[in-house]
């Protein structure tokens, strides 16, 4: 499941036309206008629009009820998630009416799966965001140890945690295996990616970048009606 990326092929910087570009010529859209055919035939079991948007085993950031949802597809290790996130977190909070979804894509090695694990397995005491949030925020290496330090200092109860790790390992497997499935059907090629509204957005994205990300969906959106 999990494969290692060469870092430099994850620095991805897009300017505002091309950015613009992914988002009309290349663009690929959910549901049965996904491109290629052979990936829906092969996928359909997870590129539903209720499991790439509305996983229930996921935790929603951001406005619940928003009309537009924001699907990020990240790494713990990924230096280009951590300095995406505090754009994109302005952008959901400017706008006020996107829901978050962060779909963790363990890639880069299996410390990236441990990370991913462990603060999925922080959800069951109602502590995801705050673990999410503190984990991508580090800047050093990775390790158990570590995670777990930075775990305990958000507020995670780490007894409770080591249970429920235990406890719901195959629902956390099952949430990897799904985002892994979705991002491989999607052919991301790297960490960050995302899904804005039904847009495929491989790439990292600046503030201004994501609210026209944002406005185009809600557009798009608006037009099927």
């Amino acid at each position: 499941m999990t494969k290692s990326i060469d870092p430099a092929r994850l620095q991805q910087s897009y300017s505002r036309r091309d950015a613009l570009s992914l988002l009309g010529v290349s663009a690929i859209v959910l549901g049965t206008e996904i491109a290629p055919s052979a990936v829906i035939a092969q996928r359909d079991d997870v590129l539903t629009e209720a499991l790439v948007l509305r996983d229930p085993e996921i935790p929603v950031v951001g406005n619940a009820a928003g009309d537009i949802t924001i699907v990020e597809y990240f790494d713990y290790q990924c230096p280009y998630c951590r300095k995406v996130e505090p754009e994109l977190r302005q952008a959901v909070q400017d706008d006020g009416k996107v829901r978050l979804v962060l779909k963790d894509w363990p890639i880069l090695g299996p410390m990236s799966v441990t990370a991913s694990r462990m603060v999925l397995a922080s959800k069951y005491q109602d502590k995801f965001t705050q673990a999410h949030d503190a984990l991508i925020a580090v800047n050093s290496k990775l390790t158990e140890t570590r995670i777990r330090e930075v775990l305990g200092e958000a507020g995670v109860d780490l007894g409770r945690l080591d249970r429920d790790l235990a406890s719901k390992a195959a629902a956390i497997d099952a949430i990897l295996a799904r985002n892994n499935d979705q991002a491989t059907a999607f052919d991301f090629k790297g960490t960050p990616s995302f899904i804005v509204g039904k847009f495929r957005v491989p790439g990292v994205l600046t503030m201004a970048q994501f609210g026209q990300a944002i406005a185009d969906a809600r557009k798009a959106a608006a037009a099927k009606k």
